[in-house]
């Protein structure tokens, strides 16, 4: 019993810590998008 206990106890750390890391992993992807879509639009007024 404690056994199973532990390894789901395990389990639901390792599945919250994952959750974290892909929203985290989101956020930059997305900061990095802004990054390129301000960058572009500095360039297209700088051209007109």
């Amino acid at each position: 019993m404690l056994k199973t206990v532990s390894m789901l106890s395990l389990l639901c750390l390792t599945a919250l810590a994952a959750c974290n890391t892909v929203s985290g992993a989101g956020q930059d992807i997305e900061r990095g998008g802004q990054a390129i879509e301000d960058t572009a639009n500095d360039v297209q007024q700088s051209i007109y």
